[in-house]
């Protein structure tokens, strides 16, 4: 899966009190891990291990997100998004269940703001060398930029019901803001199918919590403060939240960037003007009870920087954390819907 939205999240040993009774009951956090998407997946589910091996729930979750990657991933030349992307045709053509509810929701997220959210941008991630095609990392020509342009808008891409078509033949769907945080949907309406009510999903950085640790205490998380450091090894904690019943997605521009001339590019590209993101906000968290929609309302917002950011998360009553960079240090902002998560 494209890597655009970096994993900004770090998970915390952190208990908060609830009203919810501990017991002597062989319940415990099970721990299941692996890979997927190009980052790693960390699960937890209060249960007992015989109950986990028994329903083979390791595998079954493998093999949701391997379905997943084969419908969405942009790395993979065989999946069904990049079969898309590749076809020069502009008739309608089948798609997947999975792939259309992501599309769907990326469409109207689109919508919603205006274009700030564009999923057919994937060129100029291309251009800047932040996609598969891995190219150099370099400053491109105003030329190129604009011939670039040219070959985005969601204007150009119409999905009905599971019929998707273009109507620009090179037009390229990159959905890296929102199928990691379904990754994690899909993931979680898995665990529930399986009767399980209690449980934290942690795809890259991207969350979905429900119930309560075995402790019988809130799951709590703490949101990363936004240093500039591409290793990620020096992670300290800006905030502690308590997302309840709740996903939990952070998009950030200092870790993924390139330098040239001494000018930092991140890789949060603006539709609008087709070049990375250049204002003082270095990291949005949202919370709303869909992975999927945060990861994409997360983006979103960064690209529209914390005026017109905080602007729209209030019109349309979001719970959004904005953290800013200014000359005093790192500046918080939040929404009146976010303040009840605080820890």
């Amino acid at each position: 899966m494209n890597k655009l939205k970096l994993t900004l999240i770090l998970l915390l040993t952190i208990s908060i009190s609830a009203c919810f009774p501990s017991n002597n009951s062989p319940e415990k956090e099970i721990l299941l891990q692996g890979r997927t998407m190009g980052t790693t997946y960390n699960i937890k589910i209060v249960t007992t291990l015989e109950q986990v091996t028994a329903l083979n729930l390791q595998e079954k979750i493998d093999a949701v997100l391997k379905q997943v990657n084969q419908e969405m991933s942009t790395y993979m030349p065989d999946s069904e998004i990049s079969r898309f992307n590749k076809s020069a045709s502009t008739e309608p053509v089948e798609i997947s269940v999975g792939f259309a509810r992501v599309l769907k929701e990326s469409i109207r997220l689109g919508e919603l703001s205006d274009g700030k959210l564009d999923i057919t941008i994937g060129p100029l991630v291309n251009l800047w060398g932040f996609g598969p095609e891995q190219q150099a990392e370099r400053v491109p020509s105003d030329e190129t930029l604009t011939n670039t342009l040219a070959r985005i808008g969601l204007k150009n891409l119409h999905l009905n019901g599971n019929q998707l078509s273009k109507t620009i033949p090179d037009l390229y769907i990159d959905l890296s803001t929102t199928a990691k945080g379904y990754g994690v949907d899909v993931v979680a309406e898995l665990i529930e199918a399986n009767g399980f009510a209690n449980y934290l999903v942690e795809i890259g950085g991207e969350m979905r919590l429900k119930g309560f640790k075995h402790t019988g205490e809130l799951w709590a998380i703490a949101i990363e403060k936004p240093i500039l450091d591409p290793s990620g090894e020096h992670r300290v904690a800006q905030q502690v939240i308590i997302p309840k019943d709740n996903a939990v997605a952070t998009s950030g521009d200092y870790r993924n960037y390139f330098e040239s001339n001494g000018q930092r590019f991140s890789h949060i590209i603006d539709p609008a003007t087709g070049k990375p993101i250049d204002h003082n906000l270095v990291s949005v968290t949202v919370i709303a009870p869909s992975s999927m929609t945060a990861d994409g309302l997360s983006t979103t917002l960064m690209v529209m920087g914390t005026e017109q950011g905080m602007t729209f998360a209030v019109k349309n009553d979001l719970a959004a954390l904005f953290i800013s960079k200014t000359e005093h240090g790192y500046e918080e902002q939040f929404t009146v819907k976010f303040k009840q998560y605080l820890k």
